[in-house]
């Protein structure tokens, strides 16, 4: 059996807020449902993200992961809450440093309504550790324009539901969004011996709304689940869309409707490094170092939330459609993200080795 490839969702029709009703967001928000209740992965397209603002975000992710000193890294690493100016979420982590294991990454988080000036901090009420300004200007911008892209693909849910369009609007504002800056090493045989899937980020459902991925051009790196179970479709790059998936969050929103589905990352198309890490000559649109090794692949994800004190139930129009029962509770999203997170990064080894 062939596995089938995703479908593409067109969200231009709610960019604009207030716009009036049209045959175009009847047709975007029938596609959103059908993409979201059968397969729980989309390309986005018509987001209005600049492609050079996209571009920008992913070369400043790639030069920093290839040129930054291992000391300038660790200043700011993630540390436990009540630590340095740890909160247990934000911060760069080393390969190894994370339950997924094959990659390290930056985190960042929206500021907790409740943040303090300065530490110690409680859990994800910190204060983002930035790699240097220009990072942090760069990212800013970018965030912004994907919590707009977000609030408009909740007009069109709202749509899908026939619900008002500004329905989900006291749930999102602020957005507790997430992001992180991933950059995947290449594998020395020694490391494919112990990864021999050359799995970077092993089968996982992500918890929350909306994930919207940002990444390089790297082919076969992203791998979804089929609908039967039995296969995995390939979800590469499209210049111009975004891959979006559904998250266990909005699976719970929905009762089920929705369908939070398992994924996973892959090097398989990667080049192979030597036991020292050196790796072959290789074509890499971000290769902007002599001294850089240019194959490591980088991608960008934001995790479009809910507002930290928003309480989430199904919604009485999914519950009506799927049976008449609620099949989940109501959680508030802050105090199920800390359970998240906390499985998440204490769960991982955090030796120095």
């Amino acid at each position: 059996m062939i596995p089938m490839a995703l479908p593409f969702v067109d969200v231009s029709p709610f960019l604009t807020k207030g716009s009036p009703p049209s045959d175009a967001k009847r047709a975007s928000a029938k596609a959103l449902f059908d993409a979201c209740h059968d397969v729980g992965f989309f390309y986005l397209r018509g987001h209005g993200v600049p492609k050079e603002q996209c571009d920008q975000v992913l070369e400043t992710v790639h030069r920093w992961m290839l040129t930054t000193p291992d000391v300038e890294k660790t200043a700011i690493a993630r540390q436990d809450a009540g630590v340095g100016s740890g909160d247990g979420a934000r911060g760069y982590q080393r390969v190894g440093e994370n339950v997924t294991l094959g990659k390290s990454a930056i985190d960042l988080y929206a500021t907790h309504p409740e943040s303090p000036a300065s530490p110690p901090y409680k859990p994800l009420h910190g204060r983002n550790l930035w790699p240097n300004e220009k990072f942090e200007s760069v990212f800013t911008a970018y965030i912004d324009k994907v919590l707009l892209l977000g609030a408009a693909l909740m007009r069109c849910m709202a749509t899908a539901f026939d619900l008002p369009e500004d329905y989900f609007d006291s749930y999102i504002s602020p957005s507790f969004w997430v992001c992180r800056a991933i950059g995947y090493p290449p594998l020395t045989p020694a490391a494919m011996e112990r990864n021999p899937g050359g799995v970077s980020c092993g089968a996982h459902s992500d918890y929350g709304c909306w994930t919207f991925l940002l990444a390089d051009d790297t082919k076969g790196a992203l791998k979804v689940k089929s609908k039967d179970g039995d296969s995995w479709i390939d979800a590469d790059p499209i210049e111009g869309a975004y891959v979006v998936n559904v998250g266990d969050m909005l699976m719970q929103w929905t009762n089920g409707l929705f369908k939070s589905t398992v994924h996973q990352g892959t090097l398989e198309n990667h080049n192979l490094a030597d036991e020292e890490g050196e790796t072959p000559a290789c074509d890499a649109k971000y290769h902007i170092a002599h001294d850089a090794t240019p194959d490591k692949r980088v991608s960008v994800p934001v995790f479009f939330e809910p507002a930290w004190d928003a309480e989430i139930s199904p919604l009485e129009t999914c519950v009506q459609k799927t049976g008449g029962e609620a099949l989940y509770g109501s959680v508030r999203y802050g105090e199920y993200l800390l359970g998240k997170v906390s499985t998440n990064f204490y769960a991982a080894p955090r030796s120095a080795d």
